[in-house]
């Protein structure tokens, strides 16, 4: 249809606004009750049934109020939250918080994780910063038994990886330590490219070594994303659209299967710029499993350095008002946290 009128704008927004709340239809008496609407019921209920046939609005039953189309979700979060802010004290109470936390990758991930579904009242996902493209940055190599070693990959943007390497050989920890040494100098800051190039002295374990450092550093790149934290399940399965339906089978799938994650957020780190935020509204015809729910994701971070993703998954009835600037604010806070920590940026 053509753009809405005035009053088919307000009655959307309140039909959403109330649906959000109560999970009921809405019939125009509550709006006129509730809202002390100058307008009579036969006049709402003929906005209402316009509303319903340009597809904004449904009636569940005959005798019932509306509720929200996913395309009348869609028209709300554009035009009328897309772009709210995140009240003051609850922007200063939560980055209180972070800074409060140790500097510490891992426990910003728990923390942002908690942060977000306790605001949201919902599901949350967060993935740690990811680079795309590895660059190296410390290496530490540990003697444990006969030919074992426990190889520690640090790299640029906070990644770390360990994996227990089998030598051709035994070799000493003063040995180990000497190549660690070796490769910190001439690696520092270097691609995998980059160190393929590079000419070493004779030393066969260290030729070796380099080689299983640019296949984990490669490995790390074909990854989609970092490690996913999720927080807040319950809140999503305590709603009424949840109890005992497939619905929450499907939600619970989601969780479960990392793959469908990562494709997910691999959505996100393509598509977005970092800050710029996604709303997904019923799977948007390719997830089967988010039928009846919503996604507001985020990417954050240093591009060229390190990025990651955030989110909120609960019903599509959720709080976007509340929402969509929570996870706006919280992608803005944690590329803050990256540039200073990770990059060194004080700015």
């Amino acid at each position: 249809m053509d753009e809405l009128t005035e009053r088919q704008k307000l009655i959307l927004t309140l039909v959403v606004r109330d649906y959000i709340e109560i999970a009921q239809p809405v019939g125009s008496n509550r709006l006129i009750e509730r809202y002390k609407l100058e307008m009579s019921s036969a006049t709402i209920r003929n906005e209402m049934a316009v509303l319903t046939e340009a597809g904004y609005l449904r009636q569940p039953h005959t005798s019932a109020g509306r509720v929200p189309t996913e395309e009348g979700y869609r028209y709300f979060v554009t035009h009328f939250v897309y772009q709210t802010d995140l009240p003051d004290a609850t922007r200063h109470t939560i980055t209180h918080q972070f800074y409060q936390a140790r500097q510490d990758v891992e426990q910003w991930m728990h923390l942002a994780a908690s942060i977000l579904a306790h605001q949201s009242r919902a599901a949350s996902l967060i993935t740690a910063p990811h680079a795309d493209l590895a660059r190296y940055k410390h290496l530490e190599l540990i003697s444990t038994q006969g030919r074992q070693v426990l190889m520690v990959l640090v790299l640029v943007g906070g990644e770390v990886s360990q994996q227990i390497l089998t030598l051709a050989e035994p070799v000493s920890q003063e040995q180990l330590g000497n190549v660690a040494n070796r490769l910190n100098q001439v690696c520092q800051g270097r691609t995998t490219d980059e160190m393929a190039s590079l000419s070493l002295g004779a030393e066969a374990v260290e030729k070796d070594i380099l080689v299983l450092v640019m296949q984990d550093m490669s490995r790390g790149e074909q990854r989609l994303s970092g490690e996913i934290y999720l927080d807040g399940l319950s809140n999503v399965l305590s709603e009424p659209e949840f109890i005992e339906s497939d619905d929450a089978r499907r939600a619970i799938r989601l969780f479960e299967e990392r793959s469908l994650l990562h494709n997910l957020l691999a959505r996100t780190m393509v598509n977005s710029h970092v800050g710029g935020v996604q709303v997904l509204i019923g799977g948007e015809g390719e997830w089967e499993e988010l039928r009846q729910c919503s996604v507001v994701l985020a990417r954050y971070g240093i591009p060229g350095t390190a990025t990651g993703a955030l989110g909120v998954f609960g019903p599509m009835r959720m709080s976007y008002a509340r929402t969509i600037p929570t996870v706006r604010f919280m992608a803005d806070l944690l590329s803050g946290l990256v540039s200073e920590t990770m990059v060194g940026d004080e700015t």
